[in-house]
């Protein structure tokens, strides 16, 4: 009988003021093994002691980054420790029988389609005295991709990757992973928190959804929810572009970028380089009306650029000048308004403007010497794997129209509405246990659109506070659940093109002071990094629905509330035929 392994791998921080010889004296097999969560402790279960490593490390060195990108720690406040640190390092397997297949422990999650960043994840909980966990989820390794084990066959879906992908891996690695860290430390409290971004602030979510009294606290960062919506909209730029049969060169489309940002910029009261509100930019600038006839030139490229699908790496081109047509500023057009079917009905949101054009990278053909649509990264191994259920890398959108890509979400939608959509918006659990949940998103996401974090934010208020006035629903809502978009921001960290934008400097800090010392971050700090050039480094993100807006010439940030502005981030989505959260 075949068995799924799930590898759970734990870095532990021994007690502050403990001696290396301490460490050796609990950094044993014997002892790990005596620690470990019992048969049973966790229902359905079986550890594999047999299976158990275990290796203390002296002077590991923690960067400034803990662990998640963009990060920083700048903040004298912070309980955030670099420097060197000593821990043990355990690993050990798991089964479930008769399937086939003050002191802290930090959770942490992956990207795209892997559910573990590996030993980067684990180093974050070092900075905090915690021990840290990740998990491979049973797909075979820490590099391994859902990818890899979710068909059996083409046609045929193999659902106990795919369910412990979604929430089960996580949800079992953190119970036996904070029972490990109280037997190992006879220990009588342990708070437990999480943090991830993108995959991992779904994974993140997943958790706080269904196991309520799991985390004390969680970090969430630019959740890939709604993963029917998701991945397909990564093939809605290329489609633009095929609709509209113009394929404009990456040069053209960065010329269009380019301008939006100096176009915007000041629009929040500051010029500094930094879109703080897109929203403001979505009211005043239109592509069509103020991009066109701008001048472009670009060398020739060799590739390895930032344009192209995720993944791609971009690719070579020939040198490239001229002006910005009317039909690349109509594809920037098309591409923030989002996906719309045939009878104009809005499907899902796009990304925003200042957010860079990588879905509608285009790919150089020196055969016919003329630019053409790419179609790759993870919305084509969606279709494939998870709607077709083929393993291919490969897919035409040569016949396929809006309402193609609609029905690929409707699809997703009702196939994967309890596993991977990851947007069930009732959290009373969590809230009544007293779980605290701090929730960002880099407004200037290239790769998850911002729109989808407002979206689930508001469904939360809507679905839990449904007798209350808006103000009123707002204020209970931020006594445990605050959410800031990021001026700025791109994908999980500051923006190459912005790099005077602020990025929450320690994110897992604030929310350790807010479960463990009651300060709710009315405004959560952020750091410019070291490539901006800005006097004031240290910098707050204002809490949603409020919305950043300097005065007295620049030198103040207010967070103001704009009606107008802030309707441009609720979708209708009457395209699709229920309700989304």
């Amino acid at each position: 009988m075949r068995t799924t392994t799930l590898l759970t791998r734990l870095a532990t921080v021994v007690v502050t003021g403990a001696s290396t010889a301490s460490l050796a004296d609990v950094c044993t097999l014997a002892y790990v093994k005596s620690v470990l969560p019992a048969d049973g402790f966790l229902p359905g279960v079986s550890i594999l002691r047999d299976t158990v490593t275990v290796n203390a490390v002296t002077n590991y060195a923690v960067s400034s980054s803990g662990g998640m990108p963009g990060a920083a720690s700048n903040n004298a406040s912070s309980s955030y420790s670099t420097g060197e640190h000593s821990l043990c390092n355990i690993t050990f397997g798991y089964t479930h029988p008769g399937l086939n297949d003050r002191n802290r422990y930090l959770s942490t999650g992956g990207g795209g389609f892997s559910i573990t960043s590996g030993q980067r994840g684990l180093s974050e909980g070092l900075a905090y005295g915690a021990a840290a966990g990740t998990t491979d989820g049973g797909l075979g390794g820490w590099a391994a991709q859902l990818t890899d084990k979710v068909l059996a066959a083409n046609g045929t879906l193999r659902y106990e990757p795919l369910v412990m992908f979604a929430y089960k891996a996580i949800h079992e690695m953190t119970v036996l992973g904070k029972q490990l860290t109280v037997q190992f430390y006879n220990a009588s409290k342990v708070y437990s928190y999480y943090h991830g971004c993108s995959e991992g602030g779904r994974e993140g979510l997943s958790q706080v959804q269904r196991y309520g009294s799991q985390f004390d606290g969680a970090a969430i960062g630019a959740p890939a929810i709604r993963f029917a919506f998701l991945q397909v909209i990564h093939l809605f730029s290329a489609l633009v572009e095929i609709t509209n049969n113009y394929f404009p060169s990456n040069c053209e489309m960065a010329r269009i970028a380019s301008d939006v940002l100096q176009a915007c910029d000041a629009l929040d009261g500051r010029a500094d380089g930094v879109v703080s509100r897109t929203d403001l930019c979505r009211l005043h600038y239109k592509p069509t009306v103020n991009a066109v006839g701008i001048s472009y030139s670009c060398a020739a490229s060799s590739g390895g650029g930032m344009f192209g699908p995720p993944g791609s790496g971009g690719t070579s081109s020939p040198a490239a000048n001229g002006t910005v047509s009317a039909k690349a500023a109509k594809i920037a057009e098309d591409i923030w308004n989002g996906l719309l079917d045939s009878k104009g009905r809005q499907a899902y949101v796009s990304f925003p403007p200042s957010a860079s054009f990588g879905d509608a990278g285009t790919t150089y053909s020196t055969a016919t010497k003329q630019y053409q649509a790419t179609v790759g990264g993870i919305g084509v191994s969606w279709v494939n794997y998870f709607l077709k259920q083929i393993a291919s890398p490969s897919l035409s959108l040569q016949n396929a129209t809006y309402d193609t890509l609609r029905d690929w979400m409707v699809e997703g939608m009702q196939r994967y509405s309890d596993t991977l959509q990851t947007n069930w918006p009732d959290l009373e659990d969590f809230q009544k246990d007293g779980g605290k949940m701090i929730h960002y998103h880099g407004e200037s996401d290239p790769s998850i659109p911002a729109g989808s974090s407002v979206m689930y934010h508001e469904s939360v208020r809507k679905v839990m506070y449904p007798k209350m006035g808006y103000n009123e629903s707002f204020a209970a809502l931020n006594e445990w659940y605050r959410f800031y978009l990021v001026p700025g921001a791109g994908h999980c960290g500051a923006s190459s093109d912005q790099p005077n934008g602020p990025f929450p400097d320690d994110v897992v800090a604030s929310l350790i002071g807010w479960v463990e010392r009651g300060v709710n971050p009315v405004r959560l700090n952020a750091t410019v990094g070291s490539n901006g050039k800005v006097k004031d480094v240290s910098q707050q993100l204002c809490s949603w629905p409020l919305r950043p807006y300097w005065v007295n010439n620049g030198t103040t940030m207010d967070c103001v509330y704009d009606q107008v502005s802030i309707d441009t981030w609720l979708p209708t989505l009457d395209a699709i035929p229920v309700p989304v959260w």
